[in-house]
């Protein structure tokens, strides 16, 4: 067989093969795809854990940097079946939208079963709400405008991010009972 012939008939058998090669590629795509959509659900729906920050408020607004500090004031709903020696540690997470400035502050405080009889909270009216209602906690959060390095933050917009957690006694220090749900938003630094 010439030269011309063999190069003809190696064209036609590799053109044959990358045709049947990819003719196999798209049924096992279709296959695959059919597949991973009947695998594809939506996920279940979860329950908002007993423990909730209920509000996040910021104090002054907008913040000066260098001029005081900025206090985040968290609202905490505790658990209504609360162990003794448990922790609270409220925590929030300052960034700007690089991420290149951050800032992470944190407050631990014991909080435990109250004794029966001892109310909770108290109304708006000031007569004690039912011993079953949940416990309500205001934990302060003080920023002194800083970022990770010490250094004073440029003016911007930065985003915050603040988490609750229930901690427990465990073998090597406490450990993680109860997690709530994070609250987000902006503050506006001049």
């Amino acid at each position: 067989m010439s030269p011309d012939k063999r190069l003809c008939s190696t064209r036609r058998g590799a053109w044959a093969l990358s045709t049947a090669l990819v003719a196999a590629m798209i049924l096992a795509g279709a296959t695959n795809h059919e597949v991973s959509a009947a695998t594809k659900r939506k996920p279940a729906y979860q329950a908002q854990p007993d423990l909730r920050i209920l509000s996040v408020s910021v104090s002054p607004e907008p913040y000066a940097a260098g001029f005081g500090s900025l206090d985040l004031a968290i609202e905490v709903e505790l658990p209504k079946d609360l162990e003794d020696a448990m922790l609270l540690e409220v925590s929030s997470l300052i960034s700007s939208p690089s991420k290149r400035s951050l800032r992470f502050l944190t407050n631990r405080q014991p909080v435990g079963a109250q004794p029966q009889g001892t109310p909770s909270s108290s109304s708006a009216q000031g007569t004690p709400s039912s011993a079953a209602a949940p416990q309500r906690i205001v934990v302060t959060l003080s920023w002194d405008g800083t970022d990770q390095t010490r250094q004073l933050v440029a003016d911007g917009q930065y985003h915050y991010e603040v988490r609750a957690k229930l901690l427990g006694k465990g073998e090597n220090g406490p450990r993680t009972q109860m997690v709530s749900w994070p609250k987000r938003g902006t503050i506006e630094v001049r």
